[in-house]
């Protein structure tokens, strides 16, 4: 099992008609990626802080629908957090939060993960805001230190982050508990440093997103392979970078629980990966998500072939 903690939260959507409306949707990026890990056909479980209002009810629905365990979800009487992406001419959204006193940030450190559990994925707003922030981040340390393989996406929301400089420094200290760090190229160039200081602050992969021009993976081991983008016209690109974490960890887990890819302790030395192939599956299903509006991840029958 794929177990994915952080936010869910709603984004409300600006639509063409009427003028000015805003449309609410599912969304947070670690939402987006255990429903797209469900859609793809992976076991995944969801562990986070949801509000009983009726947003949080509605989020809930959209993992069941799609498969992922919910008895990891935390419940709490607060709002549920509230995003406004603003689209640019291209797609890319940037995002405004409503976050005072909403339930994600409310986390709290569940009791060791279930057995089977092979790999844990964290990021976004749920390692920003505390004191949440600070459950998630025991969390990550904790299920390493068990042999889980961890996973990490930043997806940096700078509109969010009070001191820039503390963030950065909190950023380095959990590489040594991450076996595969995955970022876009905004998120590396906010962050500061690059590759080679990320492998040796401990990570074992480090995955870089680059829009339209594909994906590159390099590795502790000195191995690099890049894959391009798949063409699509696109709608948007809400929910590609979380569709892309699901890939991943679809397939770098699935490895893991058949013993023929990296284990759950780490990538380093653990076997082979067939890099260009995990790429290129996350590169199909990131161009899907794109050529439609909103995080709307592929199913696996949409990725066979």
């Amino acid at each position: 099992m794929i177990v994915v903690g952080g936010e869910a939260l709603i984004d409300l959507v600006p639509v063409a008609e009427p003028p000015g409306a805003l449309l609410p949707r599912p969304g947070g990026g670690p939402y987006n990626t255990a429903l797209a890990l469900g859609r793809l056909g992976a076991r995944a479980s969801f562990c986070s802080r949801v509000s009983k209002d009726g947003f949080g009810a509605s989020l809930l629905a959209g993992l069941r629908a799609a498969g992922v365990d919910l008895s990891l979800v935390q419940r709490g009487p607060e709002p549920t957090t509230l995003a406004v992406p603003s689209l640019a001419p291209d797609g890319s959204a940037s995002y405004g939060f409503y976050v005072e006193g909403t339930a994600d940030r409310l986390f709290r450190l569940p009791p060791a993960l279930p057995r089977g559990v092979r790999a844990l994925a964290l990021g976004t707003c749920s390692l920003v805001l505390e004191p949440g922030a600070s459950a998630y981040e025991a969390l990550l340390r904790r299920e390493h230190g068990r042999g889980v393989l961890t996973f990490l996406d930043p997806n940096v929301r700078p509109a969010l982050i009070a001191e820039p400089t503390a963030y950065r420094r909190r950023f380095l200290s959990w590489l040594p508990y991450v076996s595969v760090l995955k970022l876009s190229e905004e998120d590396a160039a906010w962050l500061g440093g690059g590759v080679r200081d990320w492998l040796a602050a401990g990570t074992s992969a480090v995955v870089l997103t680059r829009g339209a021009a594909g994906m590159t993976v390099w590795t502790r081991e000195g191995a690099e392979h890049s894959v391009a983008a798949c063409r699509v016209a696109v709608a948007d690109t809400i929910g590609a970078g979380d569709t892309v974490n699901a890939a991943l960890l679809h397939r770098l887990a699935d490895g893991a629980e058949e013993g023929s890819g990296p284990a759950a302790a780490g990538l380093a030395g653990a076997g082979p990966v067939d890099w260009p192939e995990v790429l290129a599956y996350a590169a199909r299903a990131a161009a899907l998500t794109c050529a439609r509006a909103g995080a709307e991840p592929p199913y696996a029958s949409e990725l066979s072939g």
